[in-house]
């Protein structure tokens, strides 16, 4: 056993020296003397073998596949490491290949639309447009806004001064009941009152509500139908996936034909600058397309405090002789009697909807249809937006958000922000200022309508988070609302956030 052990030493001696040597001689003279090394291997084992005995034999066996597993593995990782470099190096120069194939296609793809849009003003300059009836010739003649034009044409003829008849005046949380069984009874669509009540209330708070949801659930119906109830027919504006701008939204000038490209948006939005009743505009699927670059000029002038500033510039050369009535050197005043709402599918198809819209709109989740239920046979309504905003008044005068709920929120922003390193920020306090009482004058509660806004300006933000590591956080967050509102209240916002720790 003792010539094993010597064995070993000289042997492992060799071996590392050999090794070093093999290092040397690959940087500075590759594979010029090892093979005459193994010269060295064999003495070695001529000399020591012999006396190995049993047990000598048994260990040099497994020496010998200790040692070959080994430079196998490094043979093998040595392998790896050149198909790896190998295949990247592939994969680079086909994304590379890929990217420089979709560039051209883009190139083709805008040259193409070049040539379409100028193959179509020579048309339309050159007289072989389609035939147009007498009556869109009286329109088209000399006039840039054709379909504006129209629409002041239609309003001068009608008289647009109406009040509210008395059987139509009632507070909001008859209202609120009534457009519910006016859906049910006559357009066969059930809206749970929760969610009716949110609707209204969002309608105080904002000029935009989102509707999300899988398809299928009725996101596109609720306005539908509020647009039948108000006797005024939403309109109902498909968002395209190629939309970038503002000019895809409300159209442009074409400086050839001299004429502005209305869109379908832009003529409801500038007829609702006509009325005196309530107006629903619908953006169907508005997360096909990023919604901050075709609506974000939309976005911002809503927010300005002064509703004089809401304004629009259409045209950079206004001429009051030509451009229709209600435009004002060039620009349009969004009107306070107009309601844009977006429905949005949250699938693969789309684009995810960023902070920056989901802080200036109220954002309501379709879960599943509406269960059917029986009501009375109830007929629309007919109501000035004076009259309606008059409601949405009283309930903030009449049921403000009380002192010790403000409180309480304010605690619950600090316990966010210290946990989370999120805040609510001064638009989300202004905004529940005017959502609760509205909510609660059609019916419900006052922590119904916090916990509302909690679960959708705050928690939404939550799915940015690494879940992962702050499950013990979120378990803290449920127990710091039970302290603050009781345990049997924030029971959606309680159910989002267990929903959350066990995905992460």
């Amino acid at each position: 056993m003792s010539d094993f052990f010597l064995y070993l030493q000289m042997m492992f001696q060799a071996i590392f020296s050999n090794l070093g040597v093999f290092l040397k001689k690959a940087i500075v003279d590759p594979w010029s003397d090892v093979p005459v090394q193994f010269i060295y291997y064999r003495d070695f084992f001529q000399e020591y073998s012999p006396g190995f005995g049993f047990w000598g034999w048994f260990l040099y066996v497994i020496l010998l596949i200790i040692v070959l597993a080994f430079f196998a593995a490094i043979g093998y990782l040595m392998y790896r490491l050149v198909r790896n470099y190998m295949s990247n190096r592939g994969a680079k120069v086909e994304k590379a290949k890929l990217i420089d194939q979709i560039q051209k296609l883009n190139y083709e793809l805008y040259m193409a639309v070049a040539e379409k849009n100028r193959l179509l003003n020579l048309k339309m300059g050159s007289g072989f447009a389609p035939p147009k009836t007498e009556e869109e010739k009286q329109e088209d003649e000399d006039v840039r806004f054709p379909k504006l034009i129209a629409v002041d044409r239609k309003y001068e003829v009608l008289n647009n001064d109406f009040d509210v008849p008395p059987a139509d005046q009632m507070p909001l949380d008859e209202l609120v009941a009534r457009f519910r069984a006016f859906a049910a009874s006559q357009l066969g669509l059930f809206y749970e009152l929760p969610m009716l009540r949110v609707m209204f209330a969002g309608m105080a708070t904002t000029k935009v509500i989102i509707l999300e949801g899988i398809s299928g659930t009725g996101k596109t119906s609720l306005p539908y139908a509020l647009g039948k109830f108000f006797q005024n027919d939403a309109q109902i504006c498909s968002v395209q996936p190629s939309w970038r701008d503002r000019s895809e939204l409300l159209g442009y000038f074409n400086e050839f034909t001299k004429k502005f490209n209305e869109t379908d948006f832009l003529k409801a939005l500038y007829e609702s600058t006509w009325r005196k009743d309530n107006n629903v505009i619908v953006l169907d699927e508005m997360n096909l397309a990023r919604i901050e670059y075709y609506f974000a000029e939309f976005l911002s002038i809503m927010e300005m405090p002064d509703f004089d500033e809401w304004k629009i510039e259409l045209i950079n050369n206004p001429d009051p002789k030509e451009d229709p009535k209600n435009l004002n050197e060039g620009k349009l005043l969004i009107p306070q009697n107009v309601w844009f709402f977006g429905t949005a599918n949250n699938d693969d198809s789309t684009f995810s909807i960023t902070d920056k819209v989901y802080d200036r709109a109220i954002s309501i989740t379709f879960e599943h249809m509406g269960e059917a239920f029986d009501t009375e046979f109830k007929e629309p309504v007919s109501l000035t937006y004076v009259y309606l905003n008059s409601l949405f008044q009283q309930a903030k005068n009449n049921f403000p958000v009380s002192a010790k709920s403000l409180e309480k929120f304010d605690k619950l922003d600090d316990f966010v922000l210290q946990k989370f390193k999120l805040a609510f920020g001064n638009r989300t306090l202004k905004q529940l200022k005017l959502f609760v009482p509205v909510y609660v004058a059609a019916g419900g509660t006052e922590t119904e309508a916090l916990d509302f806004i909690f679960l959708s300006k705050v928690l939404k933000k939550f799915e940015t988070l690494n879940i992962a590591f702050l499950r013990n956080e979120l378990k803290e967050l449920i127990t710091e609302i039970d302290k603050l509102f009781g345990k049997t209240s924030f029971t959606k916002s309680k159910d989002f956030i267990n929903t959350l720790i066990k995905m992460g």
